[in-house]
């Protein structure tokens, strides 16, 4: 079953779009930034909670510092120095995020009305042209976000993209979880499992160094299920730099077009589990370690450090500037399209 509502806000109408699957779980999709605004499935005894953080006014995503939920664009996550080049061309992007640029600039995909293209069968299709040398990238981008709510409690989600000029182009969502429940509290009690030996340390500014390091013996090891919190204070440069985990995982067995698990979220209190399924070669965990002040949400209170995690599927942050990376690079006749599965069981 589909239902949707329209919101006024500053940018124009926000539509918001609730899929019911048969069992009665659902899911809240919205068209600014192609966002997931609320998930609400069932625990071990069959209660149904919403597990992803968001908040009370649709308009209130509009620009916030956590991205919530949202498709960040045309390049998620960072590139040093806002410094871009391909071929000869250099641009300048914004300087968002200390000296980089971060998810696109301020006014990211994450911050614009998505057009919605189709809603039927628990299917929701979202597009959004980007403009030749919108936040100074290149090329007229036009980008396209396909949600499926199934029956199994799995979200689907499918990014495209095409351009008419060589540019870059990194898409992913941006939800946080908590599979207690988006107002439950600290997640760090949740524990995680990473299929992804190797990770990406960064400088200060959190850019990668341009090499993959094995995780082992550091507190950068999730290759089995640990508590998110279990080693998120340990003196370890990473997880200085970014007050918390704020890294990318290079996900093992990476093929271009091949499916495989990225992560398994799990909460032993409600027996809830998110395992996260993905082409991509990357998983960026972000433990929300600066979600206080951010709006007031869905129980009416701003949400603390630390009270969702993010588990961003994606390709690697400052590609642009390390040859050794997957490309991200998207050509004129060439189909960009990655997939991010989001499963929801119990145990």
């Amino acid at each position: 079953m589909l239902t949707s509502k329209k919101y006024p806000s500053a940018k124009g109408e926000i539509t918001l779009v609730t899929v019911t699957n048969a069992s009665g779980a659902s899911v809240v999709l919205s068209t600014l930034g192609a966002g997931i605004v609320a998930v609400n499935v069932p625990d071990r005894t069959g209660h149904l909670d919403d597990v992803v953080l968001g908040y009370a006014d649709p308009a209130d995503y509009i620009g916030d510092g956590p991205c919530a939920g949202k498709v960040p664009g045309r390049y998620a996550n960072r590139i040093a120095r806002g410094d871009l080049r391909i071929g000869d061309a250099a641009y300048q992007l914004e300087i968002n995020n200390g000296p980089n640029a971060l998810h696109g600039g301020s006014e990211g995909f994450q911050n614009q009305i998505w057009e919605l293209v189709s809603c039927a069968d628990g299917r929701v299709v979202m597009q959004y042209t980007a403009a030749d040398g919108e936040a100074s990238y290149p090329g007229k981008l036009t980008a396209r976000a396909t949600y499926e709510w199934t029956d199994a409690n799995e979200l689907r989600l499918t990014l495209e993209a095409v351009t008419d000029a060589t540019t870059v182009v990194n898409l992913t969502n941006h939800a946080y979880w908590n599979l207690a429940g988006h107002n439950a509290g600290s997640v760090l009690g949740e524990k995680l499992q990473l299929f992804a030996s190797r990770y990406l340390p960064t400088d200060d500014t959190l850019i990668p160094e341009g090499v993959l390091v094995p995780v082992a013996g550091s507190p950068m090891d999730f290759t089995k299920a640990k508590a998110l919190g279990e080693e998120i204070k340990v003196e370890f440069p990473a997880l200085i730099y970014g007050k918390g985990y704020d890294n990318c995982w290079a996900i093992d067995g990476y093929e271009p077009g091949k499916m495989q698990t990225a992560a398994v979220l799990t909460d032993d209190t409600t027996g809830r589990r998110l395992t996260v399924d993905t082409d991509q070669p990357g998983v960026q965990v972000y433990t929300g370690n600066w979600l206080a002040g951010c709006p007031a949400n869905k129980a009416g209170r701003s949400y603390d450090d630390y009270d969702g995690v993010a588990i961003e599927c994606q390709d690697f942050p400052d590609a642009p500037h390390n040859s050794a990376f997957p490309s991200t690079l998207l050509n004129p006749g060439e189909t960009y399209r990655r997939h991010i599965n989001f499963i929801f069981s119990v145990y």
